[in-house]
């Protein structure tokens, strides 16, 4: 079965892995230089301050074993077919960027809203922008859900998560949970895909 993963995909499923290992061991030391923190959280709350590698270093970093769980078996699943179709170099590119412009979005959602001191962890910036890689590369390919168990259609799986996270972030449900951030990802994995297209039709 792991034979079957990529080499960037396994990279980053044995990183987050071991960085979970050491987050476990260490409690919450590894939060404070290295979770995402809002701009204006220091200077009004006394948060840690935003260092510009938070940007990348927050998608290492998991709340909980289910919380890694949940983003590395989508990773497992979906990151292996997309990285052979980009290969690895420009998967890596695809994924970072993804993370990049989840953090981006977060933070200046954060910073309108204001929610106090928040980090944001996680790696599901990046895991949205392969889903919708894989939505559009692979439309009819059949996903099984665990909850609730329908199949369905991967375009099909992706436009519906994404319309759940906007109406979650909007309406302000499931506090503690990112939902502009995976927007963000959504939505730099799709400019990335346009442009991509532009240069060459291999990449939709």
């Amino acid at each position: 079965m792991f034979r079957s993963l990529t080499p960037v995909v396994r990279a980053l499923l044995y990183t987050n892995l071991i960085v979970y290992v050491i987050e476990t061991l260490t409690g919450d030391r590894l939060l404070v230089p290295f979770a995402l923190w809002p701009l204006n959280a220091h200077a009004l709350y006394g948060a840690p301050p935003f260092e510009p590698w938070q940007l990348v270093s927050y998608a290492f970093l998991h709340g909980s074993w289910l919380h890694l769980f949940s983003n590395m078996l989508a990773l497992f699943m979906f990151g292996p077919d997309t990285e052979r179709v980009l290969g690895a170099r420009r998967f890596t590119e695809f994924y970072f960027a993804c993370v990049i412009g989840a953090a981006v979005t977060q933070m200046i959602v954060m910073r309108i809203v204001d929610p106090g001191p928040t980090e944001t962890i996680g790696a599901s910036g990046g895991i949205f922008g392969i889903l919708l890689f894989y939505g559009m590369n692979f439309p009819h390919r059949r996903i099984m859900l665990i909850f609730p168990p329908i199949p369905m259609p991967a375009w099909l799986f992706v436009t519906l998560y994404g319309i759940f996270e906007l109406v979650q972030g909007v309406s302000g449900s499931s506090q503690g949970v990112a939902h502009f951030a995976h927007l963000g990802g959504l939505a730099t994995g799709y400019l990335m895909i346009l442009y991509w297209r532009a240069q060459t039709p291999r990449y939709l």
